[in-house]
């Protein structure tokens, strides 16, 4: 009875092994699917390259904020209450027009009482000249007679006493004048100041207060209230940061090409106008601060506040054999190439010039289409070194010794990305 119940259950066994390869091989049969261990893989990185004739450009890429080059915060230097204020934000106004006016009203008044104090202050200069002449004729004719012993010395003196307190009167009157008119012209200024006019063609960026609104002068409280700010934006500046190792390649006056985020497609150019004598620290990056100045056509729509993408050229070469960066060696001094000669790779010395990312000019040595090795061959292994290390493949020194690419480590990079080789230097 045992016997039949085992080969039952061998034989269901059996047929339950053959549904579950069936079903699901790669599971059941494990020892068929195993992966087989790569002796090998090839390098992605290829090991040759071709000497070919092409353009070569080599530029810093930096960014900054779009700015007025004349911007001014227009605050009364008089206190007092807006009567006019006819502009409104992106009105565009001329030289000399009118941007508000202050109610004059109490300076007309105060201008009146000026005026009838220094008509009153003239009669009193008129009435102590009339007192000091009526004492000069009093004291010569009592001189006379005290000579002749008819007055006595006191009459004299009096005489004499007033003469001089008439000319002290005189002279006081006529400094009440003086300050009286000085008290009006002040009064005429501060109405002159009332009316405020653009100081150069411009547009009105903020208006931060309406008609009515009482304002502070300059000399009050946080140097005046500002009513308007305008700007000239027919010329702009971009202020950017350049990274310390790019700024000896600059020079003043030097063209900018000028990419604006917000206003895809436009392309303008400028000019660098200044260079910052002294290094800051900008985002933890030391550098120096440049002002480029760009005309701007306002139909363009670029406005203040806008980034803008700054190319800044600073060597090219038009149709040169150019080779890659990876293919020039160096040893003792002497920079060439590895080139392919029947199956193996020779030295050929060779002279270059402008580079960059990933080509060099090839000034002298090779006359383009060779094929150049971008590895040290196995026989000079240790011997010689890349002069441009790993630069195209973003590591390594650049041309002029410095870790990284010609822009170091963040400020402005060279176009075409951090960590490539510049130009030699």
């Amino acid at each position: 009875m045992k016997r039949p119940i085992l080969w039952l259950s061998l034989a269901a066994l059996l047929a339950g092994g053959y549904f579950a390869a069936r079903r699901w091989p790669e599971k059941v049969m494990f020892w068929k699917s195993a992966p087989v261990a790569e002796t090998g893989k090839k390098s992605a990185r290829p090991t040759t390259g071709l000497v070919s004739v092409r353009d070569i450009s080599f530029a810093i890429s930096a960014a900054g904020e779009i700015t007025p080059a004349e911007q001014v915060s227009v605050r009364p230097e008089v206190s007092g209450r807006i009567d006019k204020l006819p502009v409104d934000i992106g009105d565009k106004v001329k030289k000399g027009d009118v941007l508000f006016t202050l109610d004059d009203t109490d300076l007309q008044t105060e201008k009146s009482q000026r005026q009838i104090e220094i008509e009153g202050a003239k009669l009193l200069v008129t009435t102590a000249q009339l007192a000091m002449e009526k004492n000069d004729m009093t004291f010569m004719r009592n001189k006379d007679l005290f000579a002749q012993k008819l007055v006595s010395k006191e009459t004299f003196d009096n005489n004499r006493i007033e003469v001089e307190t008439s000319k002290n009167g005189r002279a006081i009157s006529q400094n009440n004048l003086a300050r009286s008119q000085s008290a009006l012209q002040v009064v005429e200024d501060k109405l002159t100041k009332t009316k405020i006019v653009a100081p150069f063609d411009c547009t009105v960026l903020t208006r931060p207060v309406s008609v009515g609104q009482a304002v502070s002068g300059a000399s009050g409280v946080n140097s005046g209230t500002e009513v308007l700010t305008v700007a000239d934006l027919s010329e702009l500046i971009i202020n950017a940061h350049i990274n310390q190792a790019d700024v000896t390649r600059l020079a003043v006056n030097q063209k900018v090409q000028i990419e604006v985020e917000a206003v895809p497609g436009l392309k303008l150019f400028g000019r660098l106008d200044r260079i910052a004598p002294q290094a800051t620290i900008k985002n933890g990056i030391k550098g120096f601060s440049t002002r480029i100045i760009v005309k701007n056509d306002e139909t363009t729509g670029v406005r203040p506040g806008m980034t803008a993408n700054l190319t800044i050229p600073l060597q090219s070469a038009d149709n040169v054999i150019a080779i890659p960066l990876a293919a020039v060696f160096t040893d003792k001094g002497e920079r060439f190439a590895y080139v392919r000669a029947g199956g193996k790779f020779a030295r050929v010395p060779i002279q270059i010039g402008v580079s960059d990312y990933d080509f060099a000019e090839v000034i002298k040595g090779l006359v383009g289409g060779e094929t150049v090795s971008l590895v040290t061959p196995a026989e000079d292994a240790g011997q010689v070194q890349q002069v441009f290390g790993a630069s195209s493949k973003g590591g390594g020194k650049n041309p002029s010794g410095k870790s990284g690419g010609p822009g170091g480590p963040g400020g402005g990079t060279p176009k075409g990305g951090p960590g490539k080789g510049g130009p030699p230097s």
